[in-house]
């Protein structure tokens, strides 16, 4: 199974960097210059597939997703220099003027390199073999023995056997950086939760101290309640439980608005069912731009006003009864109107 993206030892390695794709570009421009200045042209039909192929491999090294490598991309990758040493083998002069004209096997070499650290070492083995023992059966079909092939081949298995030590040592190490970074995720998340949660206390706390205060102190005093008062202590209770009922409608123009409505006799009642939790805020500023002025115009009767239960067609219902009128809008999930009646 691959591992998430945040876990890609590839990441970690910089094969997505620019860095990376400007190395696959001399890749890729190194041995283009190898095979037009090494080959006749006579043998460019076999020697240009080949320098695609070994191309497209080391493309695809930084593009695979996830982390091993994907199954598809990781026999492309490793087949592709093994076949690339077969096409160059097959029309390559003997005996060699230059050891490049077998560029295939240092080709080769690179890719399982880097597809070791892509984690796919056992891949990386069987394609370098095979480039090997492509080389040693081409020298022993040409003449020149099976173990000639072999000899100048051997050198390709020193940076193999690197790669091989990074399997077993960078990636374990890697996958503890990863565990140390997810532990420092979540203390983050942890504690931004926590501050948000005491931030959020503490601005109750304030409202409740701006809001209620004045009327303890007046019900503590000796003097009898008037009957402003009792309407007083009336709005602040309807204020504090819109909090406590409906958070996701705890915006400045709307409790503003709330509290007009109810001055004049208004019943408002809010009530959220978290339909808004997680929405983007210019859904929720959408949404009280509409219901601001639906309480402006309300004068008496009833305005209900709800946010539904998450993933339905609708998101929010302002509902208005006066007498026997009753006014009825919709809005969807983007806090747009799609019904009114």
């Amino acid at each position: 199974m691959s591992a998430r993206h945040e876990d890609d030892v590839s990441e970690l390695a910089g094969l997505r960097t620019t860095a990376a794709a400007l190395l696959v570009g001399v890749f890729v421009g190194t041995y283009a210059l190898i095979v037009f200045t090494t080959a006749a042209p006579s043998q460019w039909p076999t020697q240009i597939p080949a320098w695609l192929l070994a191309s497209g491999a080391a493309i695809a090294l930084i593009r695979a997703p996830g982390d091993p490598a994907p199954l598809g991309w990781t026999l492309f990758i490793a087949s592709a220099g093994p076949v690339a040493a077969i096409l160059v083998f097959a029309a390559v002069d003997v005996p060699l003027r230059n050891h490049l004209e077998i560029w295939p096997l240092s080709a080769t070499t690179a890719l399982g390199v880097y597809l070791c650290v892509r984690g796919r070492t056992i891949a990386a083995w069987i394609s370098i073999m095979s480039a090997i023992l492509a080389a040693g059966v081409w020298a022993d079909l040409t003449g020149q023995g099976f173990g000639y092939g072999i000899s100048i081949s051997l050198i390709n298995l020193a940076p193999m056997v690197v790669a091989t030590f990074f399997v077993f040592t960078i990636r374990p190490a890697a996958r503890d950086i990863f565990a140390l970074r997810r532990a420092g995720t979540a203390a983050a998340a942890a504690e931004a939760a926590d501050n948000a949660a005491l931030d959020e206390r503490d601005r109750q706390l304030q409202r409740l101290d701006s809001e209620a205060r004045p009327l303890l102190e007046r019900l503590a005093g000796p003097r009898p309640l008037t009957d402003a008062d009792r309407r007083s202590c009336a709005l602040v209770e309807a204020r504090l439980r819109d909090s406590l009922r409906a958070p996701a409608l705890d915006a400045p123009e709307l409790i503003d608005a709330v509290w007009q409505a109810r001055t004049r006799g208004v019943e408002v009642v809010l009530l959220d069912d978290h339909g808004l939790d997680g929405a983007p805020d210019a859904v929720r500023e959408r949404l009280v731009g509409a219901m601001v002025p639906a309480l402006a115009g309300a004068a008496d009767g009833t305005v209900t006003i709800r946010i539904l239960p998450p993933g339905r067609r609708v998101l929010a219902t302002v509902l208005r009864a006066s007498g026997d009128d009753i006014d009825r809008a919709e809005y969807d999930a983007a806090g747009a109107l799609i019904a009114a009646s």
